[in-house]
């Protein structure tokens, strides 16, 4: 390799070498979480954020109060599941949560009721998982996996909201979609995560971020001024 200019490839191995260094402590689990718990600083910044972004995703009250628009909706569903595995378990859900008829075979799932009812019982387990309170669900269905029974539940809703559109009955099926995104996936999502708020952290998540921006523009810099070095720089073209 022929140097050309010393000053720039120098400057550019030095930031490249500090910058390789950095990123070997960044693998280290030097990091502590709110357990003392050694984490690396990939998964401190991930464990941060999912912090922040469950701190500001609790839409599950405002979900349950509009149940009240399908009080008086009494559904009648049948729905093949993805995975057939969650059929028996989603059957049992339902008939805890109040569905007057539920039963399944092979991967269909039957099941009528009062739709607030059991829409009702899936939001009030998606806050319980929210909460990290997995106990509460796992007592509810005679000790199931937590997140299992959200599964269930998802592979249930999912289809049913189609089965509902099919029915026409549009009102209903926009219901069971806010039961799913506000309520059935946040809760699976950000089961064990503890929430804090972006307000109380806005230092943190400045830092965060301005250091993934300098961290990203350091390595640039520093090929950039390798390749200078080297003698490989864009320059201004001469005019014929």
């Amino acid at each position: 390799m022929i140097i050309r200019e010393k000053r720039p490839f120098f400057r550019g191995s030095l930031m490249l070498i500090s910058f390789f260094v950095l990123l070997f402590i960044i693998f280290m689990p030097i990091f502590p979480d709110e357990n003392g718990k050694g984490l690396t600083g990939l998964q401190y910044s991930d464990n941060v954020f999912n912090q922040l972004s469950k701190g500001s995703s609790y839409f599950i009250p405002a979900v349950i109060k509009r149940l009240d628009e399908v009080d008086k909706s009494n559904v009648s569903v049948t729905v093949t599941l993805k995975k057939a595995e969650f059929a028996q378990l989603a059957a049992e859900i339902l008939r805890k949560s109040g569905a007057t008829e539920a039963s399944s075979e092979n991967a269909q799932v039957r099941f009528s009721g009062n739709l607030k009812t059991i829409l009702l019982s899936a939001a009030q387990d998606g806050d319980a998982l929210y909460h990290n309170n997995g106990k509460a669900v796992s007592d509810k269905y005679d000790g199931q996996e937590p997140l299992k029974v959200a599964t269930a539940w998802w592979y249930t809703l999912s289809p049913t909201l189609k089965e509902l559109q099919k029915q026409h009955l549009i009102r209903e099926a926009e219901i069971v979609d806010q039961v799913i995104r506000r309520a059935v996936e946040p809760g699976n999502n950000f089961y064990s995560i503890k929430p804090i708020k972006v307000s109380d952290n806005i230092l943190l998540l400045f830092s965060l971020l301005a250091f993934y921006l300098i961290y990203t523009l350091w390595y640039g810099f520093s090929i950039f001024e390798l390749f200078e070095g080297v003698g490989l720089a864009m320059t201004k073209g001469k005019k014929h």
